[in-house]
């Protein structure tokens, strides 16, 4: 997947995205609070389904469970994205971000470090930029399991931030 203005799309057919609270399949938009994820499914055209084998974690939802969807918080996790795709591309120009989404994070790859941006999920309830290095560092930039951490709230300049992360990845 990648990010897109004011939310995501997938990166190959079908063509779906979402902006702010609307699901775009096509010419057809469908506002995605209080539709179950069966409904949302048949708006696309590919009905709901879950992919087996593939993500041993999920959300544990069902195709009749409804969406809900706060526009405000909905505003964060776009913004959240969107300042975490353009320091992205400004650190790495020549890597292309991808949205996973099995984790839902976005991330690259630079001589084995992960740098991306996280909406929040279990180690931090709040988007955050990380830097993960493939092999553990240590010292005080190094304060996460996976490497190093921090609010988005906390860092004004990103991708200042992932530069820092190379320097002290390098050693």
């Amino acid at each position: 997947m990648r990010v897109t203005p004011g939310g995501f799309a997938t990166v190959a057919e079908p063509a779906l995205r979402v902006e702010g609270g609307v699901l775009v399949a096509g010419d057809s938009r469908t506002e995605l609070d209080g539709r179950t994820l069966r409904e949302l499914g048949e708006a696309t055209g590919e009905g709901a389904w879950k992919p087996e084998g593939v993500y041993h974690d999920g959300s544990g939802a069902s195709p009749d469970d409804a969406v809900r969807v706060d526009a405000e918080a909905a505003g964060v996790l776009a913004e959240a994205l969107r300042r975490g795709d353009a320091a992205l591309r400004e650190f790495a120009s020549g890597v292309t971000p991808v949205l996973w989404p099995e984790h839902f994070d976005l991330g690259i790859t630079v001589d084995e470090v992960n740098y991306g941006v996280s909406l929040g999920d279990g180690y931090l309830g709040e988007p955050y930029a990380y830097v993960g290095p493939w092999q553990a560092r240590d010292g005080e930039f190094w304060n996460a399991p996976f490497g190093a951490a921090r609010p988005l709230s906390q860092v004004e300049d990103l991708r200042g931030f992932f530069e820092e992360g190379r320097r002290l990845a390098a050693g």
